[in-house]
């Protein structure tokens, strides 16, 4: 695989369904009733479209106007992009699952995240270094390159974490919150790492080389083509990104990052804590040492907290 001609460019990649359009809802209805056991893998809001895509185009705008090309990685549709600023739209591709599965399309449609990631280095044109965004994670604070990449490495934000209890209950399987974690398992063990003591990644813009990718697909060929091979989420999966960091981790080509700069709300965050603790959670994206924003479920933490999106266009603003 060739990299970019512009060694200095980092773009941006960023997953997006709208998972009420009539079409796509058809689709996975036929294909739902086959889905894996666990309920992560058929969580309505995975495909939820709520506006999610704007405050993220708008916060790379806003916060890191030097990202070169944004990839929206959509599955046989295209987003409202009319309202941005022209400067912005002339910088965004849309790629369809068409062009990223090309030769693999007996694996479309695919309604799974993991699937997708694990062919994001295929898009043709990206740049060797790219951040990648799910639609739910926003700038909240100024970005620079040296922020996600130092040089080549990447800068990975998360911990390391000891997983074995996790590993070894077969009831963690079934067990929804639990489907990213194995993911992550899997994704340290296929690099080499064992569940005691593995990477456990934040919930924020995804540093990624496309050559380690490449790479790593000539390698563990036939886990990638499994990978592609479920249209929903499952626990036997790897997580493709959590793959290349171990990788660039074991290969000394990685930089552990331990500030505390992001915020991540997850679902069910509304229920399980005070309101008023979570919307102390939501104000601190304004404080200026937090640069990263991930919400799960907008419109269950709107319903909870109707100025929810006060507080990101807020947050989001240059």
């Amino acid at each position: 695989m060739t990299t970019s001609i512009d060694a200095a460019r980092i773009d941006a990649v960023i997953t997006w369904v709208d998972g009420d359009d009539p079409a796509h809802s058809a689709k996975r209805r036929r294909y739902q009733p086959h889905a894996p056991r666990n309920a992560n893998a058929v969580n309505p809001h995975r495909w939820a479209c709520n506006d999610e895509l704007s405050y993220c185009l708008r916060s790379i705008a806003n916060h890191a106007p030097w990202i070169g090309r944004i990839w929206i990685i959509t599955d046989a549709q295209t987003p409202d992009l009319s309202a941005l600023p022209a400067s912005l739209r002339g910088r965004i591709t849309i790629i369809d699952h068409l062009t990223l599965f090309a030769g693999h399309e007996s694996a479309l449609p695919t309604f799974n995240s993991l699937a997708i990631e694990t062919l994001l280095w295929r898009i043709p044109g990206l740049a060797e270094r790219f951040v990648y965004f799910n639609d739910d994670v926003f700038l909240t604070g100024p970005l620079a390159p040296d922020d996600v990449f130092r040089g080549r490495a990447p800068v990975l934000r998360g911990h390391w974490v000891d997983q074995r209890a996790i590993a070894a209950d077969p009831a963690s399987r079934d067990d929804p919150t639990l489907l990213h974690a194995l993911t992550q398992i899997n994704a340290a063990a296929l690099a080499g790492f064992g569940a005691e003591r593995m990477f456990r990644a934040a919930h924020v813009v995804h540093p990624l080389r496309r050559s380690v990718l490449a790479q790593l697909y000539d390698q563990h060929r036939s886990k990638f083509i499994a990978n592609i091979g479920h249209r929903f989420r499952c626990v036997s999966q790897f997580l493709p990104q959590g793959l290349h960091n171990h990788a660039c981790i074991a290969a000394g080509e990685a930089v552990v990052h331990t500030a505390d700069d992001h915020l991540h709300l997850r679902t069910g965050a509304v229920h399980d804590y005070p309101l008023p603790q979570v919307r102390a959670y939501l104000a601190r994206a304004l404080k200026p040492q937090f640069k990263f924003l991930c919400v799960n479920d907008l419109p269950q933490v709107e319903a909870a907290i109707p100025d929810t999106r006060d507080w990101i266009e807020r947050a989001i603003a240059a």
